[in-house]
């Protein structure tokens, strides 16, 4: 299974995030900002990072461009978790440095689907 820290100060996200992974099987970590989520990046190495974009003091943004800069942390895959919808704002992500990108409100199906494809077959539970 997967190691995968989920950042969000958002607890209802948080909650339903991680009742969606812990049911495939994966171990999780979880930071209420983007500084915790960092500090949490690189003392456990986590196979996956998913990243709320709006949060107080310091946004999404600002630490995927610490992360993807951080020798120790450069090649864990980031994922933009946001409610930024608009056109656009999936390109912007991605060019932001983000690995991916999953709309709020998550849809269960999609969500799972992009989870195994970013942590690859060999780490999921394999239900359907």
């Amino acid at each position: 299974m997967a190691r995968i820290l989920i950042v969000d100060d958002t607890p209802g996200n948080m909650v339903l995030t991680c009742m969606m992974l812990e049911s495939e099987g994966h171990t999780l970590f979880c930071a209420e900002c983007a500084r915790d989520g960092i500090d949490i990046a690189r003392s456990e190495s986590p196979d996956l990072v998913l990243m709320d974009v709006q949060m107080p003091e310091m946004d999404g943004i600002e630490a995927v461009a610490i992360l993807k800069g951080d020798p120790r942390t450069r090649a864990i895959a980031v994922v933009a978790l946001t409610a930024c919808v608009m056109k656009g704002d999936r390109e912007r992500m991605l060019a932001a440095g983000f690995d991916g990108y999953i709309e709020k409100p998550i849809d269960y199906v999609n969500f799972v689907a992009e989870i195994r494809r970013l942590v690859g077959p060999q780490q999921t539970s394999g239900q359907e």
